[in-house]
């Protein structure tokens, strides 16, 4: 994380923890009301998005292409939330995706 987004986490928690509004606690630190804003939607929305990750029981869709009449299938590509793209010879054992899937959590 750059420093930029550390410094706005640490504005955003203690609003959160301080229970104060945002337009007061700007006040307060001489912050801009409209960055302080952009910055907790910003934070909000990417930690909605990792704990709709990071929960175990969630179904992530997936979208089958249709294969091409002729063509043989060879290989596979899996593509992850955070950009990461792995290509196998084949498809691995659903336990080898799963213990996979566990150890990349909050991987970018």
């Amino acid at each position: 994380m750059n420093k930029k987004a550390e410094f706005w986490m640490m504005h955003v928690a203690a609003i959160k923890r301080e229970g104060i509004s945002t337009v007061t606690y700007a006040k307060r630190h001489t912050l801009a009301v409209k960055s302080l804003y952009r910055w907790q939607r910003k934070l909000n929305s990417a930690t909605a998005v990792t704990a709709k990750v990071n929960d175990g029981g969630a179904f992530v869709a997936l979208r089958v292409a249709e294969p091409i009449v002729g063509h043989t299938l060879s290989g596979c590509t899996l593509m992850l939330g955070s950009g990461m793209r792995l290509e196998m010879a084949t498809l691995p054992a659903p336990e080898w995706l799963a213990a996979f899937g566990h150890a990349t959590q909050g991987v970018r």
